[in-house]
């Protein structure tokens, strides 16, 4: 659907965007995170024809964007960060105006206005003036104005900025819902919105692609759980009897308590952290001392984000398969 091949922008001598490149397959919401200026928006302008490249392709369905601009666009409802509205339309003329400049006209215009007016939730306040309209009420006038003409591919910049949570969960929700009949592509720095709604991750670090799968896969794959928190009754000297026997125990530390418990993290180098766990219940039950409590520590998305985007060091995407 969307193929992005050795994309870069300078802006003077500043790289905003370093030789990025990834596949975006039909009917998925793929979601752009990335710190503030890592380059996401500029990326989103460059697939969407609003900005030039310095170097490389963009295609949407078969289209280069900046070779045949016309029908590549066609392909594409987009929504910036900051909606293009007129304050004093109100959301129905201000629809049937973006229709027109799309092509559209008569019957099939009143048609997908109709459509659209009733998927983005705005019919309640299809004839109010937009300048009266809460953010979250013009968010969703600006997803409308994405939608006319039945593009094949949605592209929102930031579509939750400056909402409060319950606009925030409502904005999900149609996205997900989007989701169902258009690929959707997304920008946030919001770690738990893109967990939330996306089935596929690109994370973006100063202007590079240093991620791209799955929520569970990145989670899995960088940091995969290898820490688990045990507390017990035996002593720590006990504890460490017990465990001596224990393969895979790679570091053993106990905290200092003052009470009875002994809290003890256990990391191990196995890949199966349940296997380690399992020979840790066996080598307790041998003895006479229990297990009050065992938890494993996992590797979350907000720990990946940290780990990719503070790293100086990688060199391929995590997850994206060889060209």
């Amino acid at each position: 659907m969307i193929s992005v091949e050795h994309l870069s922008k300078y802006y003077g001598n500043f790289l905003a965007v370093d030789n990025i490149s990834f596949e975006i397959e039909e009917g998925h919401v793929y979601g752009f995170l990335g710190p503030n200026g890592a380059g996401k928006s500029t990326t989103m302008n460059i697939m969407t024809g609003c900005l030039s490249a310095t170097s490389g392709h963009v295609r949407i369905d078969g289209f280069d964007i900046f070779e045949d601009p016309d029908k590549a666009k066609r392909q594409i409802g987009y929504l910036p960060e900051h909606p293009p509205l007129y304050m004093n339309d109100t959301p129905m003329e201000y629809l049937r105006f973006v229709g027109e400049a799309k092509g559209l006209h008569r019957e099939e215009l009143d048609r997908q206005i109709e459509e659209v007016v009733q998927k983005t939730g705005i019919y309640g306040v299809r004839n109010r003036r937009i300048s009266n309209l809460s953010k979250g009420y013009r968010q969703r006038v600006g997803i409308a104005q994405a939608l006319l003409g039945n593009p094949k591919v949605i592209i929102l910049d930031e579509p939750t900025v400056g909402l409060d949570p319950l606009q925030i969960i409502e904005i999900r929700d149609l996205i997900k819902e989007l989701g169902q009949s258009h690929t959707v592509i997304f920008s946030s720095h919001i770690l738990s919105e893109v967990q939330a709604i996306c089935d596929q991750i690109l994370m973006i670090s100063k202007g590079k692609l240093v991620a791209f799968d799955t929520p569970a896969n990145l989670e899995k794959k960088l940091l995969a759980p290898n820490e688990t928190r045990l507390t017990t009754d035996a002593a720590p000297d006990e504890l460490r009897h017990i465990l001596a026997k224990v393969p895979s125990i790679s570091q053993l530390t106990v905290e200092e308590n003052s009470g009875k418990w002994t809290v003890a993290h256990i990391s191990t180098d196995r890949s199966d952290i349940y296997e380690l766990s399992r020979a840790i219940y066996l080598a307790f039950a041998a003895s006479d001392k229990v297990i009050l409590e065992m938890t494993l520590k996992k590797g979350t998305l907000e720990d990946v984000f940290i780990e990719l985007t503070e790293s100086s060091t990688a060199q391929k995407p995590a997850g994206q398969k060889e060209a």
